[in-house]
C-alpha cells in the first residue's frame, strides 16, 4: 500500500543525489566521530570539573557538544528533506522509497558504493539487499 504524500525515486534519480548524499553523510560522519570524542572527554573530566578548577574546560566541551549536535541534526534533516532515509550513519547507510512492480521497496545505497545498485523490501532491510539488475 503506498503512503500519501511519500516521495518515490527512480533509479536514476537516487542515483543522481549520490554525489550530493555522499558529500553530506561524510561531513556527518565527521561531525559523529568528534561528537563520540567530546562526549568521551566530558565524561571523563567531568566528574572532577569542579573540584580541580576544570569548570571551564568543561563548559567549552559543553558548548562543541551543542554546536556539533546541532550541525549533525542539520545534515541528518537536509537528508531526509531529500526524500531518503538514513539507515546507519556510521556505514553510511541510506534508503531511497522507491515502487518496483507497484509495490513499495527501497534502492539502498552504501557510501563506499559507487552507485545505487541494491533494492530491498520494506522488511528485509540491508541483508535483504537485491541487485537492481536480477
Amino acid at each position: 500500500m503506498q503512503r500519501p504524500h511519500r516521495r518515490y525515486f527512480t533509479v536514476e534519480e537516487a542515483r543522481a543525489l549520490v554525489p550530493r548524499l555522499r558529500a553530506l553523510l561524510v561531513a556527518a560522519q565527521t561531525e559523529k566521530r568528534e561528537l563520540d570524542r567530546e562526549l568521551s572527554e566530558l565524561r571523563r573530566i567531568e566528574p572532577l570539573a569542579f573540584l580541580n578548577g576544570s569548570a571551564r574546560k568543561l563548559e567549552a566541551h559543553e558548548q562543541r557538544i551543542a554546536t556539533l549536535v546541532r550541525s549533525l541534526r542539520e545534515k541528518i534533516r537536509a537528508i531526509h528533506e531529500l526524500g531518503v532515509e538514513v539507515k546507519d550513519l556510521e556505514v553510511g547507510l541510506v534508503d531511497f522509497p522507491s515502487l518496483r512492480d507497484g509495490r513499495e521497496v527501497y534502492l539502498c545505497w552504501k557510501i563506499d558504493e559507487p552507485t545505487v545498485a541494491f533494492w530491498h523490501e520494506l522488511d528485509a532491510g540491508f541483508r535483504g539487499r537485491r541487485p537492481l539488475e536480477e
